[in-house]
């Protein structure tokens, strides 16, 4: 038995060599090699530029506030360092983890309708996208419902001083459908759309 420890001991060590050649190097490179070559955009963060110059990612939501531009859904994440909240801290996946009765979320939802309410010109007894006043769980979704969408094309309209019809047709037009016609919701890319309305496409 121990005679023949040296030669099982330089099998083992072969073993591991070629598992770790072929695990840790052939396999990353092909994959690398093979998503670059079909899959470029998606491989390289789904950049949005404008200009030449990157100006977020379509996979990654951003924090607009102004009336001028429509609003995603909230995010709950915060930063990694200071653990104070940082909407959209694409470094720090998470969603809030608050259960459906807990109060401080009952109290932050109640607050939210509110203010979209109130930004938007709608009664009291209007409804309001869900998705408009919770978090998602990954904190950053760039998508917003075709619903919540339509819904803040008043408020867009009249802050830009322009024809409700028209953006509301240009938000249309941005309506992406399900994944493959069967997965999720029809959405808009908050982004996308905001950048359509600062190119001017809605007049």
């Amino acid at each position: 038995m121990l005679a023949a420890l040296p030669s099982e001991l330089l099998r083992s060590l072969r073993l591991t060599l070629v598992i770790a050649a072929a695990t840790g190097l052939i396999y990353p490179f092909v994959m690398t090699g093979i998503a670059q070559g079909l899959f470029n955009h998606q491989a390289n963060g789904s950049l949005v530029t404008r200009n030449g110059q990157v100006v977020g990612s379509s996979l990654i939501g951003q924090q607009f506030t102004s009336d001028r531009y429509f609003h995603g859904r909230p995010s709950a994440t915060v930063n990694a360092s200071t653990g104070k909240p940082q909407p959209y801290a694409a470094d720090n996946s998470a969603g809030s983890n608050y259960a459906p009765t807990n109060q401080a979320l009952i109290d932050r939802v109640s607050k939210d309708v509110q203010t979209v309410r109130q930004q938007n010109g709608l009664s009291a007894d209007q409804q309001v996208p869900a998705d408009l006043v919770t978090t998602d769980f990954s904190g950053f979704d760039p998508d917003v419902t075709e619903a919540s969408a339509l819904l803040q094309v008043n408020r867009v309209a009249q802050t830009r001083n322009l024809d409700p019809a028209k953006v509301r047709a240009l938000v249309e037009r941005h309506v992406q459908s399900r994944v493959l016609w069967i997965f999720g919701q029809p959405h808009v890319n908050v982004l996308d759309v905001n950048m359509a309305l600062d190119s001017g496409e809605a007049g």
